[in-house]
């Protein structure tokens, strides 16, 4: 029996009218409604014409979890008075829950997807509803994009709602063709915020670590709103490790019930959480709970600030899940549930100054996730660069060439991009195409490997993978059971599948292999660039990346190993294994044969030219020889390369070399062309021209070493235009003084030689001498070579400044000559007695 009182009680009910219309109209409409208001329960229901007098459609909703699928088709046939599988069904991976008379199925996103992609036209359904589409999971942009190619090509009827409680109304209404948008004025209870923050601030999060303090503050503000509130409290936390530690610290509470709800909780508890509780509750939850699930009796929220979010570090070729702070959007869903039922609060485990830091919204999938399934699932769907894709952000190009190159690898698309037969079944599994390609190599044998990397591993169940698969195939546990599930799945959907074409050394299964052996062919098969070699004290993968293990790993000592999951530790240069197997160097080898191969390599390394062969794989090397007769340009390459680490010192630079370099530079700031730049960048570039052929004779450093410098340096003079004639005129070694005497220019400095000479040498200048029209500048010594002054305008010096330096010298050094007019003076090189003969 239908409960019209508990939908007639659901505020959307205002909003339905202009819906109706919109979709009668337009096709598509974009609902924004506050959390329980039953824009996931009422309005599938009305659009399907189970309830009110609409006519009767198929109507599918998608959602983003699986969690929520079920939830969401429980409640709508509880108000129909019905169990699920009759006029409301459901289907997520691994359970469906669907009749002939079923008029509304609710999915996950990921299904949706399988769907589309094996009936573009998705007959028989009318409407279909794209519920949370604020989250911006990839599977949800990817299913928007997709469904409204087939409204404008195939299926004009097909009616698209966006729903969400917060999200980019504007953008999606653009996205769906400037869809109308009609929002529901929920009856939303007030709800009280309090600022939580802890007592001394916290270490930001890193990777999937979070500041060990964190649990122990959520847990303390638990127990406080439990003091002071009333009612079941909802606590928001990032993770599955997280809600344990938490729920750890909180031990027994005395009547209060503990339930830790996440994607992998089993579904006792799931349901256990949906239903009213004869005890007060504490429900620690990831961000499952945030959208699309009514906990019945909360009125507190304790929001931890925190979430995970997929991310790729391609410079390391590692992915997985991240710690980041939760956005403003995600705050508002979270505070909002506790005030679905009556008035409520929101504890917030963070400072009231850092909440307009935060980013408004959750950061898109598309920008940050591995897109090596979405570049699939759009060449299946016949745009590999998804530029014809209507998506709120295109993806990021480097994204897209790194997922190009992964499928590639695994033979899932050709040159031009298209998806191959290989490709289309990877796209059907359900699975990462590297691991769907493993499934595929292995005919299947594979799934129990397959299906415990598909999604998170229990992390007390340690970085063994072989291990991890005899802990999940003993069961006892939510995740084995699950683990079970998705294993039959597997090998339902690769049963009868052609194998593949062999890949470069690809690897069977052998009869009987053990867990231990399967885990390592597997996870290689999937991640051949990750096979790593033991290297000191830590592991260095194909990729060129260093990993290392945990203490206490079951996983040490193991002379190779591949890398399933891993990631970065703050503060820490190399990656840390989170789970891998040990495997032998003969499957390293065959998973990973496109990265085998031999080369001579001749490099400069330990500041000499280092020749050998070496077998490498990737970035591992297998085997190295010394390399007699090494190819002249390897070693002119080589040679190079010293130069360009440890600079042109390495050449013979006598001081008639260095001073060239030197007037060279000056003559270059001044008059620029044709005189050549000799910095050390320009004398790389230019290497050709000024260091052959005696660079191409050279095979060591010793050989470098008899370069000369000055000889080769000549070279770049302009010969050509006749300037290079002019060099002593423009830029002379030396000059002649005064007194005779032909003193050397010093031209460190290109902007201004220098000149040092003997003050009684210059006795008579007037005019400061200059070269190429540039004044020097003139260090006036002491007889006995000390500086005395420093003038750039020699006339000046002898009007002013000579009385000084004079009355200073003249009592020190009585033996030289000191007249009172330095301007008509004798210049001289020599002492008074010397004068006198």
């Amino acid at each position: 029996m239908i409960r019209y009182d508990a939908l007639d009680a659901l505020p959307v009910r205002s909003a339905l009218p202009a819906l109706t219309d919109a979709l009668e109209g337009e096709g598509t409409s974009v609902l924004v409604a506050p959390p329980g208001t039953g824009k996931t329960t009422l309005v599938p229901l009305v659009l399907a014409g189970l309830v009110g007098d609409g006519p009767a459609r198929r109507v599918v909703v998608a959602e983003p979890r699986r969690i929520a699928a079920r939830a969401a088709a429980r409640r709508m046939a509880w108000l129909l008075g019905e169990r699920p599988g009759e006029s409301v069904g459901f289907t997520v991976r691994g359970e469906r829950a669907v009749g002939r008379h079923t008029r509304v199925e609710v999915v996950t996103t990921g299904v949706l997807l399988q769907r589309l992609q094996r009936d573009q036209e998705l007959a028989g359904v009318d409407v279909v509803v794209l519920d949370e589409c604020h989250e911006r999971h990839l599977d949800a942009d990817t299913v928007a994009a997709f469904l409204w190619d087939v409204r404008q090509a195939l299926r004009p009827e097909l009616r698209l709602v966006a729903a969400s409680a917060t999200t980019d109304a504007e953008g999606w209404s653009r996205l769906l063709g400037g869809a109308p948008v009609v929002e529901a004025a929920g009856v939303a209870h007030p709800v009280e915020v309090v600022w939580a923050p802890p007592a001394r601030p916290l270490r930001p999060p890193h990777g999937m670590r979070v500041d060990p303090a964190l649990p122990a503050h959520v847990a303390s503000v638990v127990r406080r709103a439990l003091a002071e509130r009333d009612g079941d409290v909802l606590c928001f936390l990032p993770g599955v490790g997280e809600i344990a530690r938490v729920a750890g610290l909180l031990g027994e509470l005395g009547g209060v019930e503990v339930l830790q709800v996440h994607g992998r909780a089993p579904a006792a508890v799931q349901e256990a959480v949906l239903s009213a509780g004869e005890r007060r509750r504490v429900v620690l939850a990831t961000s499952v709970a945030e959208s699309s699930l009514t906990v019945p009796g909360v009125r507190v929220v304790v929001d931890s600030g925190l979430a995970r979010e997929p991310r790729v570090d391609h410079a390391r070729g590692l992915s997985g899940l991240t710690t980041v702070r939760a956005s403003r959007a995600a705050g508002r869903q979270r505070a909002g549930r506790a005030g679905r039922e009556a008035p409520g609060v929101v504890y917030r485990c963070w400072a009231e100054a850092e909440d307009g830091r935060l980013p408004a919204f959750p950061t898109p999938e598309i920008k940050v996730a591995d897109l090596t399934s979405f570049a699939l699932q759009a060449a299946c769907w016949g745009d590999p660069d998804a530029s014809g894709l209507a998506l709120l952000d295109p993806p990021p190009g480097g994204a897209m060439a790194a997922a190009r190159s992964a499928l590639t690898a695994v033979g899932a698309v050709d040159g031009a991009g298209r998806a191959t037969q290989t490709g289309a079944r990877l796209a059907r599994l359900g699975v990462h195409p590297r691991l769907g390609r493993a499934l595929l190599d292995t005919g299947g044998d594979g799934a129990p490997v397959v299906a415990l990397l598909s999604e998170e591993v229990p992390r007390e169940y340690g970085d063994d993978l072989a291990g991890a698969l005899r802990r999940a195939r003993a069961g006892g546990d939510a995740y084995g059971a699950r683990w079970a599930a998705e294993v039959r799945r597997l090998r339902a959907v690769s049963a009868g599948s052609a194998r593949p074409p062999a890949r470069d050394g690809a690897v069977r299964v052998p009869p009987g292999a053990g867990d231990d052996r399967l885990a390592g062919l597997v996870a290689a098969l999937a991640f051949p660039e990750r096979v790593a070699r033991l290297d000191g004290g830590s592991y260095l993968m194909a990729s060129g990346t260093r990993v290392e293990l945990a203490e206490g790993s079951g996983l040490r000592g193991a002379p190779w190993i591949v890398v399933a999951v891993a990631d970065r530790p703050a503060g820490r240069g190399h990656a840390r294994v989170r789970l891998g197997a040990a495997v032998d160097e003969d499957v390293a080898r065959a998973a990973a044969g496109a990265l085998l191969g031999e080369r001579d390599e001749v490099c400069w390394a330990g500041g000499d030219v280092v020749a050998r062969h070496v077998e490498r794989l990737g970035a591992i090397e297998l085997a190295v020889r010394p390399l007699k007769d090494a190819g002249p340009a390897l070693v002119r390459a080589a040679l190079l390369d010293g130069l360009r680490e440890e600079g042109l010192g390495l050449l013979r630079w006598s001081p008639e070399a260095l001073g060239l370099r030197q007037r060279l530079a000056f003559l270059r700031a001044h008059l620029g062309e044709p005189w050549p730049d000799v910095s050390d960048d320009a004398l790389h570039a230019r290497v050709d021209e000024w260091l052959e052929p005696e660079l191409g004779r050279a095979r060591r450093r010793a050989d470098l070493a008899r370069i000369d410098a000055g000889q080769a340096l000549a070279r770049l003079l302009p010969w050509a235009g006749g300037e290079a004639a002019r060099l002593e005129e423009l830029a002379p070694e030396r000059i002649t003084v005064p007194s005779g005497s032909r003193i050397r220019i010093d031209y460190r400095d290109p902007e201004r030689p220098v000149l040092a000479v003997k003050l009684q040498e210059l006795f008579g200048l007037r005019e400061t001498p200059a070269v190429a029209g540039v004044p020097l500048l003139v260090h006036l010594l002491s007889p006995a070579g000390r500086p005395a002054a420093v003038t750039a305008d020699l006339a000046s010096f002898w009007a002013d400044g000579y009385r000084a330096v004079r009355a200073e010298l003249r009592g020190r050094y009585p033996k030289h000559p000191w007249p009172e007019d330095p301007a008509t003076a004798e210049p001289t090189r020599y002492t008074n007695a010397r004068l006198r003969r």
